[in-house]
C-alpha cells in the first residue's frame, strides 16, 4: 500500500508517517519546502504551493489513498489576514489535489481528511454524534464546513471522501497540552473560566492509529476522533497538576482575561461540546487511551 500525506511534517503528519512506516507501508508526502524533500525507499517527498495550484504530479503514482492535514495553524493570534490564511490554506490545498487527481491518471480509491469539531455549537447539555446537523456560527465553525466541503467535492472522480472531526489533542510535542502545561508548571494554572466546559479530546497515538484504521476499513462520511470519555475543563486541568505535583491555589481564569491576552483564539479555551465517540467504536476501532487520566498519565509521567 501507498498513501499520499500532506501537511506530513506537521504534529499530526509526524506521527502518522511513523506509524504508516512501522507497519510497511510506502509514503509519499506534499510540502512546501523544496529542503524538506526527502527520497527514501519508503519514504518520498514532492513539492507542491497550494497557493498557486502548483502540484508534482509524480506523487500520484501508485498511490491507493490520500490523507489530507494540510492547514495553517489556529493557535496563532487571529488577525483578519491570519484568519483568511486559516480558511485559504485549506480550500487551496484541497483544490490542488482535487486538480491534480482530475487531470492526471492514478488509481486513488480513498481520501481521509482532518475536520474539526469547531463545526458543533457550544452546549451543556447535547451529545454530538456525526449526525448532528446544527452548525456553530462563528469564524471556525464556518472554516470546519468550508474545508468539509471543499473536501467533499473528491466524489464526483468516484473517490471515498472519510472527514475526521479531531478532537483536542493531547501530546507533549505540540498543541494544546504543551500550552496548559505552562501555566501549571509555575503554579499558576486554573481552570478557564467556571471550569464546567466540557472538552473531548484524544491521544495523538490513537488519532493516528484511527487515520490509519480509517483507510484499512475504507471508512467513508465523517467521524468524530474523540476519545469515548470527554472532562470538564476543571477535571482536565486538575488531572494534569496532579501528574506534575503542582497546587492548583489560583482562581479560575475569567473569559475576558484570556480574551484580552488572547483576542479571539480565546474562544479555544472555553468551548463546551460533548462528542460521541461511539460511531468509530462501532466499527470495531480501539482507544488505547480512552481514559484522560491514562492518556495524561503515558505523555506527562
Amino acid at each position: 500500500m501507498r498513501i499520499l500525506i500532506t501537511g506530513a511534517t506537521g504534529l499530526i503528519g509526524t506521527e502518522i508517517v511513523s506509524l504508516l512506516l512501522q507497519n510497511g507501508v510506502s509514503v509519499h508526502y506534499l510540502t512546501t519546502s523544496k529542503r524538506k524533500i526527502e527520497n527514501q525507499l519508503n519514504y518520498k517527498g514532492f513539492f507542491w504551493n497550494p497557493e498557486q495550484g502548483i502540484i508534482d504530479e509524480n506523487c500520484l503514482m501508485g498511490v491507493d489513498a490520500i490523507i489530507h492535514l494540510a492547514g495553517a495553524s489556529i493557535s496563532r493570534r487571529w488577525t483578519k489576514a491570519y484568519k483568511q490564511e486559516i480558511i485559504e490554506s485549506r480550500i487551496f490545498s484541497s483544490n490542488a489535489l482535487f486538480k491534480a487527481l482530475k487531470e492526471n491518471p492514478n488509481q486513488v480509491k480513498q481520501i481521509v481528511s482532518a475536520s474539526g469539531t469547531a463545526i458543533y455549537p457550544n452546549s451543556s447539555t447535547e451529545i454530538y454524534t456525526e449526525e448532528s446537523k446544527a452548525i456553530e456560527n462563528d469564524f471556525l465553525g464556518n472554516v470546519v464546513l468550508k474545508w468539509e466541503e471543499s473536501v467533499d467535492k473528491f466524489q464526483l472522480l468516484n473517490i471515498k471522501v472519510c472527514k475526521l472531526r479531531t478532537g483536542i489533542v493531547l501530546s507533549n510535542k505540540g498543541g494544546a497540552l504543551v500550552e496548559m502545561i505552562k501555566p501549571i508548571k509555575l503554579g499558576l494554572g486554573s481552570p478557564f473560566g467556571d471550569g464546567k466546559q466540557m472538552q473531548s479530546w484524544i491521544h495523538l497515538h490513537d488519532l493516528a492509529a484511527m487515520y490509519f484504521f480509517a483507510i484499512q476499513n475504507s471508512w467513508e462520511g465523517i467521524y468524530n476522533a474523540v476519545a469515548p470519555n470527554p472532562v470538564t475543563n476543571e477535571m482536565l486541568t486538575k488531572t494534569i497538576a496532579n501528574l506534575l505535583n503542582k497546587p492548583l491555589f489560583m482562581p479560575n481564569m475569567p473569559e475576558f482575561v484570556m480574551s484580552l491576552l488572547l483576542g479571539e483564539m480565546h474562544e479555544l479555551l472555553f468551548t463546551d461540546k460533548n462528542i460521541s465517540a461511539q460511531k468509530a467504536l462501532g466499527t470495531g476501532f480501539t482507544f488505547q487511551y480512552p481514559r484522560v487520566e491514562n492518556a495524561l498519565e503515558n505523555i506527562l509521567v
